[in-house]
């Protein structure tokens, strides 16, 4: 809903991203329909991957976006369950996905997303005893989110990215308009070679 703006700070905090690394080439997890997409420069951004559990959303993301970028990319998956391959991109995006899959599983394959010194950029909802975590609606199979909501605490996220050769270079808080604080944290992978290995299972949509 326009009025809660989480889909709007995603786009503005994504933007910010973009703008402080210029990445050739970027990855968008939990991209939905191209939620942000129309703030990549395609003279700066040749290479664009989008993943997402939802095959209608990656059809609408394709059906808006694939005359912009001279490449991209579309994958539908499960990040936790699913083994999606792509060649490595300079910048990976996870906005409000960690959320909603076990990051122990998800955080070690971000790095095979990534190049050398790459970039992963998370944003996760911070506990609050005021705002829900799921805005009420109309919208009754939103309700459902409640139940599968597992908030991520940002100094959790920071060990566990350290485990697996991250470094957190930047972080900050955020707000929308409703309430909702957001922690915005900016790893760079340091130890490259700290990686899982890859498989050749591919989860193209």
């Amino acid at each position: 809903m326009p009025q809660v703006g989480q889909a709007q700070l995603l786009s503005d905090v994504f933007a910010l991203a973009l703008e402080a690394y210029t990445p050739r080439s970027v990855a968008v997890l939990g991209c939905a329909g191209g939620n942000g997409f129309n703030r990549i420069s395609p003279q700066a951004t040749e290479r664009v991957v989008g993943v997402d559990l939802n095959p209608e959303y990656v059809n609408e993301a394709r059906a808006r976006f694939s005359q912009r970028f001279p490449a991209l990319e579309l994958f539908v998956g499960d990040l936790e369950r699913d083994e999606i391959a792509f060649s490595p991109v300079d910048l990976v995006f996870a906005g409000l996905v960690l959320e909603y899959v076990d990051i122990d599983t998800v955080l070690p394959r971000t790095c095979l997303m990534l190049h050398p010194r790459g970039i992963l950029v998370t944003v996760v909802q911070l506990a609050s005893d005021a705002v829900p975590e799921v805005t009420p609606s109309r919208f009754a199979s939103l309700r459902a989110l409640s139940s599968m909501t597992r908030l991520v605490s940002p100094e959790r996220l920071q060990r566990l990215a350290g485990t697996h050769g991250y470094h957190q270079i930047d972080r900050e808080v955020v707000e929308v308009p409703g309430g909702k604080r957001f922690q915005v944290q900016t790893f760079r992978i340091m130890t490259p070679n700290h990686r899982p290995q890859p498989t050749l299972a591919s989860g193209r949509g």
